[in-house]
């Protein structure tokens, strides 16, 4: 847990094409929850997520923060099969075809000017964290939009009346590119991760193997963090306190033959890839989802691993208060509509000349987009707002339609 503090009718068509490699790795997903990927991997072979980090050097000072984690602190599943005090355990995702249902506003209660703004295709009976009685706690939603590869999550995540969310924070992720939130950011995450690749998924050690690196929590943090991560929650002013994004590797001379089949195929990946940092929780609580597929009394093996079996691996670069990178925001150059005034339900294109942008997404009733036009057709008057985002900042601009 963090220690910081109505679809409108109309017609969308985006004016941009995703390659057919693209299209097909994205399409291959099966639809519903906890939905298997069929061997897509969310974002890029050079993501921080999806590289082989075994060869990494061990930072120098890693034996200290291992120490203050406590070298016999167990590493501990936060995921299984059936409920715990009435809710599952892990955190859950949804597979959507977009079309196939509204999009959905999100009202924003905390983080608004950290987010992104919507509309997001997260429909009403999306699961929450913690379902079917989600309680107080994170209340995640993490869906992923099959037809178009973007990845929506939600913190902190209550529906709201008609086809509405309300939400502290939200983030929108393109699954085909690498891109991060501005430094110092939050996202549904406290470090400003995307949280749904950090999860051990049943489907994937099913089949054998993981392919990524895993989320977890320690339960102190200092005012720091590294890459992949772009925010810090701090709690802790000790300089052997973990910094956000902080990634520990399994030893590779940590024995893991002896252990049942899931939880081995979970260490094999924590060899490979680690476990980055991502939020203040409980100590070394690894996330994953919540699947009646899994054994439990197989996954509580994981329960037998120190904290003294891990190393961390070199942190660098270490971005504190004082070098936090600064840079230029996305220049929009224009932002136009074609034509300005129309009847009810006639087509316009909206159209925009931006440098310097990881991502764009246009509110209200486009949400994320890819590419330099959308074509849209508003049913009454309409102010449309691009918001164009890059590891420094947000721009914006806006233009009027009007509908006589």
């Amino acid at each position: 847990m963090r220690k910081l503090p109505l679809a409108i009718a109309c017609i969308v068509v985006p004016l941009l094409f995703i390659s057919s490699a693209t299209a097909q790795s994205c399409s291959q997903m099966a639809l519903g929850r906890m939905a298997r990927l069929n061997g897509f991997i969310p974002f890029p072979a050079d993501s921080a997520w999806n590289q082989d980090i075994s060869s990494v050097p061990v930072d120098p000072n890693s034996a200290n923060y291992i120490n203050f984690i406590g070298s016999s602190t167990p590493l501990h599943p936060d995921f299984g099969a059936g409920l715990y005090d009435g809710s599952s355990m892990g955190i859950p995702y949804l597979v959507v075809s977009p079309g196939s249902s509204p999009l959905a506003k999100i009202n924003y209660t905390a983080y608004g000017s950290e987010s992104d703004p919507g509309p997001m295709p997260i429909p009403k009976n999306a699961p929450i964290e913690g379902f079917p009685n989600p309680g107080d706690g994170d209340r995640h939603v993490l869906v992923l939009d099959r037809d178009n590869c973007w990845l929506y999550e939600l913190y902190s995540s209550y529906p709201g009346t008609g086809e509405t969310w309300n939400a502290a924070s939200g983030t929108v992720w393109d699954l085909l590119n690498g891109e991060q939130r501005p430094y110092t950011w939050t996202s549904a995450d406290a470090a400003g991760l995307p949280v749904f690749p950090g999860l051990a998924r049943y489907d994937e050690v099913a089949s054998g193997a993981i392919h990524h690196a895993l989320r977890f929590t320690l339960q102190s943090s200092q005012a720091a963090f590294t890459p992949p991560a772009t925010h810090w929650a701090s709690n802790s002013s000790s300089s052997n306190a973990a910094v956000m994004g902080m990634r520990l590797r399994l030893k590779a001379s940590f024995d893991i033959s002896t252990f049942p089949p899931q939880s081995q195929v979970i260490l094999a990946a924590l060899q490979k890839y680690g476990m980055i940092m991502a939020d203040n929780g409980s100590s070394i609580y690894i996330s994953g989802d919540p699947d009646n597929r899994w054994n439990n009394n197989d996954l509580a093996s994981l329960k037998t691993v120190p904290a003294s079996a891990f190393d961390v691996i070199q942190i660098n670069p270490l971005y504190t208060p004082s070098n936090v990178p600064t840079g230029p925001s996305p220049v929009i150059t224009s932002f136009t509509a074609n034509p300005t005034t129309i009847t009810a339900g006639q087509p316009v294109t909206l159209s925009w000349n931006v440098t310097g942008a990881s991502y764009f997404v246009v509110s209200p009733q486009v949400g994320a987009v890819r590419g330099t036009s959308v074509v849209v057709a508003p049913a009454a008057t309409t102010t449309y707002t691009l918001y164009g985002t890059n590891e420094y900042g947000r721009s914006t601009k806006k233009v009027t339609v009007t509908v006589q």
